[in-house]
């Protein structure tokens, strides 16, 4: 990698080097490294799968807007030609982007001052993003039909892989069950907003908290986007009410104005799962990616499966802030 971290140096201007790049952890949408040298550090986002640049200048926009507020980020860079994304080869090389380097541990959603800090976080996001009018996109308003997964299961058992009767008894029984919830959001109550506020997307570092990952920031629901939020961020399947009541608490008190009326405020989160396992089983069989990419698919989709949402919790996380 000497040769594409010189490249990347060179294209944001930073200096001669020498440069190294090490690998730090792969995600769904890139493979994320460390670009040292000069006795500095910087984050790397390497695209896998393309580049939307309109998405890029949404989360730049918005990145900055909620630095105003006094939400800590890592910084996204622009290139020597001003641009927040770069391409390392015009014929076909991968997009690139470059952020602060962030030393730190990853968030505690168990801590108190943690969840006190996220709430207020989400609520100065909703704050920095209200007014939004464009439609949210598919991917956390829609989901997918019996054909689209009729499709991928015929896909997924011709190629023999060891989790297709995994995904046919979801698919079976569910897929229907969280599908029923998911519904296009109506107009009002929009924001532009982060999208994937995830307790894995939040270093602790020496100076406090900083959200990471702003790839997918724009428009959606803000009682959505809160629900979805809540789930993650107080267990899951295995909830905690005390901490679901915390951040809940924290997020009013900041200003945030988003309530969880009952199952429907989910749908943001039933859709993401669904388009998620559906994308990721697509993947595990799409001979025009890389071995790599299908293999990191299928352990995707065998970790979704055995991590679904369960409309039991979710109906006592609504239990539990109605109050």
């Amino acid at each position: 990698m000497r040769d594409t971290a010189g490249s990347i140096a060179e294209i944001y201007t930073l200096g001669t080097g020498p440069w190294t790049m090490t690998p730090v952890t792969r995600g769904a949408l890139g493979q994320i490294w460390k670009l040292s040298g000069n006795g500095s550090s910087w984050a790397v986002k390497e695209l896998l799968f393309g580049c939307d640049e309109a998405q890029v200048r949404r989360e730049a926009t918005l990145r900055d807007s909620a630095a105003d507020l006094g939400i800590v980020s890592p910084r996204l860079h622009t290139d020597r030609h001003g641009a927040h994304v770069s391409r390392l080869d015009s014929s076909g090389g991968s997009y690139v982007k470059l952020y602060d380097w962030v030393d730190g541990g990853r968030a505690d959603a168990s801590d108190p001052d943690v969840l006190d800090w996220f709430g207020r976080t989400m609520a100065l996001l909703h704050q920095a993003g209200e007014g939004a009018v464009e439609t949210p996109g598919d991917w956390y308003e829609r989901c997918p039909d019996d054909a689209d997964w009729e499709d991928v299961l015929k896909k997924v058992r011709d190629a023999g892989l060891p989790w297709s009767d995994e995904l046919g008894r979801f698919i079976a029984t569910s897929a229907p069950r969280l599908a029923h919830w998911v519904t296009p959001s109506a107009p009002g109550g929009l924001v532009t907003s982060h999208l994937d506020l995830q307790p894995q997307n939040v270093l602790v570092g020496p100076a406090g908290p900083v959200l990471l990952d702003w790839d997918n920031a724009g428009p959606i629901s803000a009682e959505r986007e809160f629900a979805r939020a809540v789930y993650v961020w107080s267990g899951r399947n295995e909830v905690d009410t005390a901490s679901a009541r915390r951040l809940a608490r924290a997020y009013r008190d900041a200003g945030g104005r988003a309530v969880i009326t009952g199952p429907e405020s989910f749908s943001m989160l039933f859709a993401t799962d669904l388009n998620y396992i559906h994308v990721q089983a697509e993947c595990a069989v799409d001979p025009a990616v890389t071995e790599a990419q299908r293999e990191f698919a299928g352990r995707q989709v065998v970790t979704c499966l055995r991590n679904l949402p369960d409309l039991a919790a979710v109906s006592r996380l609504v239990a539990a802030l109605d109050i």
